[in-house]
């Protein structure tokens, strides 16, 4: 009867996960908010600077700014807008989905100064003497769009229209917007053939009415424009742009599509290894998996966090997380059934012992997500949200979820006595044996007797990746060295020297340009100037006309450019820092600090490779270093977690033969669980690679080039550093008391 209970209790489960997965998940996906990398926008962070001489930019006049750009947006209709004030006097502003880029980046920074002047350009009316939100599109007896304002004093505008008349034949009262001091003047714009200054009408009699009404060369968008911008009000303070970054809509699109179908593709590869290796416990995985999936997609809905393209990437590569924790757990349990334990008391001991080593190892990565997040900006920071949410979901899914659905199968018949179930072989099963004395596939090999050839071909590759840095250097991105990058997409191949022609017709000739993509159809212009706004309008607007599909542009000023590449080596820094201190506090400082050389072995390669292949260090760069941190420690953890067991069961070290026994039987025991995990990681990554958007190319080269450098530290440099501080240690000691019992924070979860 208990059986027949845990069946349909299993049924039940996953039964109600599916349908509740089933029905709602498109609900789900439609409800996320997508970043403007995934459908188009663009995101500026402005410095809030002086509008006048003498005016100082106190908490209240940016506060007051960043009320007046909330109300410039709401002109503009976009959903989902972010506006936030960061450092003081700067407000970053991100606007994913909205239309015409270059009107909502004029609207949000068109300082609204309406001005009336007379040929002099002397100040005869302002903003002040205007009655607020009554301005209104209308039109004139011509049917031509005009704007209309209400006064607030009629008798002085009827003063001023005399006035103007005694200046005749200069009669002239000119409407200005944004009138530039010491730069702008009537005279030299109204021999233009597209003066600055909205209209410049004649007076030709005194005007007795609280009525102004503006006739400009105005079309009915520009007049609605108008009339909505100068109800929003002026702008107390000016705005300075130090960062922005637009992309295409149809870019956008496309690169959430191919991503998309780059994690399917990664995720469904990863479904089969497991259920082809583990059998029926990778089946369970694929479930949990699943529904991890799910779970951070709802979570995410839910606390209303914005997807980017980084994102997918962290989500895909969460994945990763899931079935590491799995492996660990599936790893533990075939070796209890090898001692011959039943299933049940296998699963239930292997389920205990793994728990604290998942726990460090996701300790440590979200150590790493957090930094990142505090230090990131947008996209990176984005990355680092679902990272952590992934984390966390997997922890979740990957210690309980998988437990109750394997706890509800392992005391059936059917599985009880049916260990090729769980991926070992009969004839494997040794009974009256100790999980830490199990044969492996790696017996043969002496990690430790190499110790010194894994050293020397480490420092030969980093003695010639310093060479190589010294001539070849860092590709920097703007990110840190300041500038304007474009990125032109087209549908056809782009040649460089074609690109740099049509560049020169519009007088914005690149200083270099970098032709890449699949089809050579990506090219990357680069200026080492920031470009201002009009200069991007027009770039974007030649650019969308010649090659059919609109740029992403990215300004970064020297100011931010040197706060970014600060901020990344912080970001760097207090992650090991914090990582030693873990380390310590769960193992042993030599542990620690073997760690970190392992890491820093791992980040200097990665630097190394972009060196060498000119690819272009940004800030997904950096993410991608931390994240490989966060990978490259995990694994390190679980080796120095059955390097502790190891030395638990020595009890004491007498000389150097014990050490070394320790390490090479920790790093045989640990060595097939690394290499899946990396295997099932890697598959992701290669998807994203391959299939996914060419945005995240080079994030997606960094993080398979540190993986693979991370797992051949986590196994030949980091466990040998430790052994070599471990000896001097029992050189001074002459005996050393191993680890004591090591005590449990928490009893294993309950199925």
């Amino acid at each position: 009867m208990k059986k027949r209970s845990r069946i349909i209790s299993l049924f039940i489960i996953v039964f109600f996960l599916l349908t509740i997965m089933g029905g709602t998940t498109n609900n789900i996906i439609k409800n996320i908010n997508l970043g403007l990398d995934l459908q188009g926008g663009f995101e500026i962070l402005y410095e809030v600077v002086p509008a006048q001489k003498g005016e100082n930019v106190t908490k209240k006049s940016v506060i007051d700014t960043h009320k007046a750009l909330e109300e410039r947006i709401n002109i503009l209709g976009v959903s989902e807008p972010k506006i936030q004030i960061e450092d003081g006097n700067r407000i970053r502003v991100q606007l994913a989905g909205v239309k015409n880029q270059d009107e909502a980046r004029d609207t949000l920074s068109t300082q609204a100064n309406l001005t009336f002047r007379d040929v002099n350009d002397t100040v005869q009316l302002d903003g002040s003497d205007l009655v607020s939100g009554k301005a209104q599109q209308s039109f004139n007896k011509n049917n031509q769009p005009i704007v209309s304002l209400k006064l607030k004093n009629k008798e002085k505008f009827f003063q001023l229209t005399k006035d103007i008349l005694d200046m005749a034949p200069e009669n002239k009262l000119v409407i200005w917007l944004d009138f530039n001091e010491g730069y702008d003047s009537y005279l030299k714009e109204s021999k233009k053939e597209k003066p600055k200054y909205l209209s410049a009408p004649s007076v030709n009699n005194p005007i007795n009415s609280d009525e102004v009404i503006i006739e400009g060369d105005f079309t009915l968008e520009e007049a609605q424009h108008l009339a909505s911008l100068l109800n929003a009000g002026s702008l107390p303070m000016k705005l300075d742009e130090i960062y922005s970054t637009s992309v295409g809509a149809q870019f956008g699109q496309h690169s959430l599509n191919q991503t998309v179908l780059a994690g399917l593709i990664g995720i469904s590869i990863v479904f089969l290894f497991m259920i082809f290796y583990y059998r029926f416990p990778g089946l369970i995985a694929t479930l949990t998996l699943s529904f991890y999936i799910y779970l951070v997609l709802l979570i995410f809905d839910l606390m209303n966090g914005v997807l980017t393209l980084p994102g997918i990437a962290a989500l895909i590569l969460g994945v990763g997380m899931v079935v590491d924790a799995n492996i660990i757990t599936y790893e533990r349990i075939k070796e209890e059934i090898r001692i011959g334990n039943s299933i049940p008391s296998a699963f239930k001991a292997g389920s205990k012992s793994s728990f604290l080593t998942i726990l460090d190892a996701n300790v440590t990565t979200i150590l790493a997500a957090t930094v990142l997040f505090i230090f990131g900006t947008s996209s990176v920071k984005g990355f680092a949200t679902m990272l952590i949410v992934s984390i966390l979901t997997s922890f979740i899914t990957a210690v309980w979820g998988s437990r109750i659905l394997l706890g509800l199968c392992v005391e059936m018949s059917f599985f009880k006595n049916n260990p090729g179930l769980f991926g070992v072989n009969r004839n494997s099963i040794l009974e009256n044996k100790d999980t830490l004395d199990l044969p492996t596939s790696f017996d043969k090999f002496d990690f430790v007797k190499h110790k010194k050839k894994f050293f020397a071909l480490s420092g030969a590759l980093i003695s010639t990746g310093i060479i190589l840095l010294v001539i070849f250097k860092l590709n920097l991105g703007i990110d840190f060295v300041n500038g304007t990058r474009v990125e032109i997409h087209s549908n056809k191949h782009l040649d460089s020297e074609l690109v740099q022609k049509n560049l020169k017709e519009i007088n914005l000739p690149a200083e270099s340009i970098v032709i890449s993509g699949k089809n050579q159809n990506i090219g990357v212009v680069r200026y080492s100037k920031d470009l201002n706004k009009n200069q991007i309008n027009k770039l974007k607007n030649y650019i969308q006309n010649t090659y059919s599909i609109e740029p992403n542009i990215s300004t970064v000023s020297p100011i931010i450019g040197k706060e970014l590449a600060k901020n990344a080596l912080l970001a760097i820094a207090f992650a090991s820092i914090g990582i030693i201190i873990y380390v310590t506090i769960r193992f042993e400082w030599r542990m620690a600090v073997s760690a970190i050389i392992a890491l820093l072995h791992d980040a200097f390669f990665m630097v190394v490779f972009f060196s060498f292949t000119r690819l272009e260090v940004d800030l997904t760069f950096i993410a991608a270093v931390l994240t490989i941190v966060g990978y490259s420690i995990n694994d390190t953890i679980v080796t120095f977690d059955r390097l502790r067991e190891n030395l638990q069961k020595k009890i004491v070290l007498k000389n150097y033969e014990d050490i070394n026994e320790v390490v090479n039987k920790s790093l045989r025991q640990t060595i097939g669980r690394s290499i899946n995990t990396v295997l099932t990681v890697i598959f992701t990554v290669v998807a994203l690679l391959i299939f996914g958007s060419e945005s995240i190319q080079n994030f997606s080269i960094a993080l398979l080039i540190g993986l693979i450098t991370g797992t051949y530290s986590s196994i030949f440099i980091a466990s040998q550093l430790w052994l070599v501080l471990k000896k001097k240690e029992l050189k001074k000691k002459t005996t050393i008391k191993t680890i004591k019992e090591k005590k449990s924070w928490s009893d294993e979860p309950q199925v």
